[in-house]
């Protein structure tokens, strides 16, 4: 006759194979988190990069006034406008010019 597992050994077995699923589920959810932070620090410092690509001198500039100037910018009637469009579908507002977007027409 086949030895069968007693109730207490197929118990023992099923805790330590969930014990393993959660000991895996702890691994996949660590590999997310740094996936995710890593995508995070890659989109700054692209960012950051393309700012100080647009901004003359940016050595010159503090962290504050930096700030400030994007506060302005980007907080104007312009920003405004322009980010609105740059959720449109269409995506307009990538060719949109400062003159296109305040309805002046040159």
């Amino acid at each position: 006759m086949a030895e069968r597992k007693t109730i207490d050994q197929q118990i023992t077995a099923a805790q330590e194979e969930l014990k393993q699923k959660e000991n895996r589920l702890k691994e996949l959810m660590r590999k997310q988190k740094k996936a995710e932070r890593d995508a995070r620090t890659k989109r700054l410092i692209e960012r950051g990069a393309i700012l100080e690509s647009l901004i003359t001198d940016p050595l010159t500039l503090t962290n504050e006034q930096i700030k400030t100037f994007l506060q302005r910018t980007v907080g104007s009637s312009y920003g405004v406008s322009m980010r609105e469009k740059m959720r449109t579908p269409t995506g307009e507002a990538t060719a949109a010019t400062p003159e296109t977007a305040q309805g002046s027409g040159v």
